[in-house]
């Protein structure tokens, strides 16, 4: 009896090492595949807003999405923020040369209380800028008591971002949104954040093209701004006119009843008639540069009142600005009034 049994368990113990070996190797298998950390599995939401390090090394301590406080201004934390402090200043600018491709776009967004399409078109601003290649900072600027809402929002927009909020009262629209670009400005100049600044209204529609071309920028740079009105149901070019990249004159042209644009000598001006803020960028080093870019230093609050020299430098001298793309041969930009 005995002698027929054994046979059976040799059987049975074949069998279990076959299994074993045969789970072993599946579990080998497949675990080949399997990342080697578990860290960005497990990382929850913020994975989103990591930046591929070869592209932000004057940035890499940047990388936070944070309501923040800047001179003169006040700010709402967010719970969780991931940085309750300013950044030192050493960080903030490049230590070795850039080529443009990885330079830090700057994009500033101002806004307007009481606009109910606001959070709308912020949102639809974020799913552009989420295209352009990093690095890029978007400086989102509020009035105090409309910030939650939108705090709340731009964590989710998966942009590198800046939150700054104002108390300020204002009566009049357009010094408002000055101010909100002064407090953008000189948070920049705090952080001596280098890299190229550029006034996106909400409203705006862009070219992905338009990004890789304000890289180029080494001063100032403008082009033609397509200003679309929804209620007159018109279109108005208003930029520069340009040879090559050297800006010969200005236009502000209504295209309602002429689409082909074509420019006279009685359409073109020497000097902008109206700045089109959405039409500039320029090198963030102006802000605390001042003797290369000629600021003034002994006048009292100049660094307060940096977006004036701003729109002095676009109206009185020309040899600063280039033109974007060659020949400003093509609209990037749109601007929509609503």
């Amino acid at each position: 009896m005995g002698s027929v049994d054994r046979p059976k368990k040799r059987g049975r113990l074949w069998k279990k090492a076959l299994l074993h070996f045969a789970l072993c190797f599946v579990m080998g298998f497949f675990s080949g595949f399997a990342p080697r950390s578990t860290a960005i599995l497990f990382s929850g939401r913020h994975a989103e807003h990591l930046v591929p390090a070869a592209r932000t090394k004057s940035v890499e301590r940047l990388v936070v999405n944070s309501t923040v406080d800047v001179p003169g201004s006040s700010s709402v934390r967010e719970q969780g923020s991931h940085d309750d402090h300013p950044p030192p200043l050493e960080v903030a600018g490049a230590r070795e040369p850039q080529s443009p491709s990885q330079r830090l776009l700057i994009v500033v967004t101002t806004t307007r209380a009481g606009d109910r399409l606001q959070g709308a078109l912020l949102r639809r601003l974020a799913h552009t800028l989420r295209l352009v290649p990093p690095p890029l900072l978007w400086i989102v600027v509020q009035d105090h008591a409309d910030a939650l809402a939108t705090a709340a929002m731009l964590r989710t927009t998966g942009v590198m971002y800046r939150h700054l909020t104002f108390k300020d009262n204002f009566t009049d629209p357009a010094v408002e949104a000055d101010h909100q670009r002064n407090v953008a400005l000189s948070h920049v100049e705090y952080h001596r954040l280098s890299g190229i600044v550029h006034f996106a209204g909400a409203s705006n529609f862009y070219d992905l093209q338009f990004f890789d071309e304000i890289r180029e920028i080494e001063s100032f740079g403008t082009w033609p701004v397509a200003v679309v009105s929804t209620n007159k149901k018109g279109v108005v070019v208003d930029g520069p006119i340009c040879h090559s990249s050297k800006v010969k004159g200005w236009i502000s042209k209504d295209l309602s009843n002429d689409k082909r644009l074509l420019v006279t000598s009685t359409d073109m001006n020497p000097k902008p008639p109206k700045i089109n803020i959405s039409g500039f960028a320029f090198n963030s080093s102006m802000l605390w540069d001042l003797e290369r870019w000629g600021r003034p230093t002994s006048l009292p609050d100049t660094s307060q009142d940096s977006i004036k020299f701003v729109h002095e430098v676009i109206q009185e001298d020309e040899t600063k600005l280039k033109g974007i793309p060659a020949d400003c041969s093509k609209i990037m930009v749109w601007h929509i009034h609503h």
